[in-house]
């Protein structure tokens, strides 16, 4: 689980950046690294966050952020270049040694690939690149508006269409690009070097990933991304990013010792601790939630489907996962006061509303009613008798009650 925290700073030119930083949660991060999005893109691109939170999983803070002129940003993106892209780069690594630590990753996303890569070379603390579907040459991106070259040329500037969105590009935009030298950069890159591409790339294709691969020197890696399509649309594609990333960049960057936060435990009765614990529960972005309680950090949320942005457990999953586990303790607790074999507990819950009518056990006849399903899978050399009276204990369970009994919520405002 991880954490997320809105963040601005400011560029070269005076203009502020809006960004976003993933930390870990219950711990500090290990290392910083800075994510650079692809062309016209914004740090809120689906692959993006995706690889950010998979990377803090692993316990990376990552910084990302809009490039000037796009997304949250300020700034005229006509008026910006890749020089500019880069010089924002530099910008968020003083940022992050100003405020937290200095990065010793940097990640890049297609023509933010390529800006990481230079990037890189002006920043002693990176230690180590990578970059995902990322053009040899930065002027790859010049065929995405290749047919209002002529009037950029001839008139100076232009409006393109790119992904449906108009942008206006002006020619010193395309002389920016022309004007930097890949081989050249690449080979004095000095920094271990991991190359994501898709074989099936139509926007920037598998070739490009061979030039970087030929023209940068060891250490090197290249990972496939067998059918992944260029933004990384599939979830599965994304996360799996993030986790080799972390993995991979372990071996190179200077990582600090971080153990997860102590919990606060109390010495007192189990049953005065139950009577006892609080649980705070705070809205972080959308339907995200932190949940903190006996110094324990938790993440509530909901999936796409109903506008969340599945990091962490619904609510209704908690709520499964509070009878599962009570379960299970209980179970545990009444075998070793009787002595028995029990060696494990395994508890597989579901809930649904069901119509009251089809409920013969429920005493209500009209409407919905909620229906968790309990299946137990008991481990150890237990006669049947004992089985059947675990499967009876199972219902006394300090949860089971709860939900069975009667609950008021006091609600007031703090």
């Amino acid at each position: 689980m991880t954490t997320r925290e809105k963040v601005s700073f400011t560029n070269k030119g005076g203009q502020r950046l809006s960004a976003e930083l993933e930390l870990p949660d219950g711990q500090d991060p290990t290392t910083f690294a800075i994510f650079a999005h692809c062309f016209t893109c914004t740090k809120n691109l689906r692959a993006v966050r995706l690889i950010s939170q998979a990377l803090a999983a692993e316990g990376v803070g990552v910084l990302r952020f809009d490039f000037t002129g796009l997304g949250e940003s300020e700034g005229d993106f006509e008026d910006t270049n890749f020089s500019k892209n880069i010089s924002d780069l530099l910008a968020a690594a003083t940022f992050l040694e100003e405020q937290h630590a200095v990065p010793t990753l940097i990640i890049g996303h297609s023509l933010g690939g390529a800006a990481v890569i230079r990037a890189a070379t002006q920043l002693p603390s990176i230690k180590a690149v990578a970059t995902i579907g990322a053009p040899y040459a930065p002027d790859h991106v010049l065929n995405i508006f290749e047919d209002d070259l002529e009037t950029i040329e001839e008139k100076g500037q232009a409006e393109v269409n790119i992904g449906g969105r108009p942008f206006t590009v002006k020619k010193q935009f395309i002389d920016d690009l022309r004007e930097t030298s890949s081989a050249e950069v690449l080979g004095a890159l000095n920094r271990a070097l991991l190359i994501f591409h898709s074989p099936i790339d139509k926007i920037v294709g598998v070739d490009n990933a061979g030039k970087i691969f030929k023209a940068a020197k060891h250490p090197k890696s290249f990972m496939s991304l067998d059918s992944a399509d260029h933004l990384l649309s599939d979830r599965a594609d994304a996360r799996y990013v993030g986790r080799v990333i972390g993995a991979w960049a372990a071996k190179y960057v200077e990582v600090e010792d971080a153990a997860p936060k102590a919990p606060e435990v109390q010495d007192q009765d189990t049953a005065e601790s139950y009577a006892d614990n609080t649980l705070t529960a705070t809205l972080r972005n959308g339907y995200q939630t932190d949940l903190q309680t006996r110094g324990y950090t938790l993440r509530a949320d909901e999936p796409a489907s109903m506008g969340g942005t599945e990091t962490g457990p619904t609510p209704y999953d908690y709520l499964l996962g509070a009878l599962g586990s009570c379960t299970a303790m209980t179970l545990r607790m009444y075998a070793e006061r009787k002595e028995w074999p029990l060696d494990g507990v395994a508890v597989r819950l579901s809930h649904e509303k069901i119509h009251a009518r089809d409920c013969a056990s429920c005493e209500t006849q009209k409407g919905k009613v909620d229906r968790i399903a309990r299946v137990l899978t008991l481990t150890g050399d237990l006669t049947d008798e004992q089985r059947a009276r675990l499967i009876q204990i199972a219902d006394r369970c300090p949860v089971h009650r709860t939900l069975h009994s009667e609950v008021t919520v006091d609600t007031r405002e703090a």
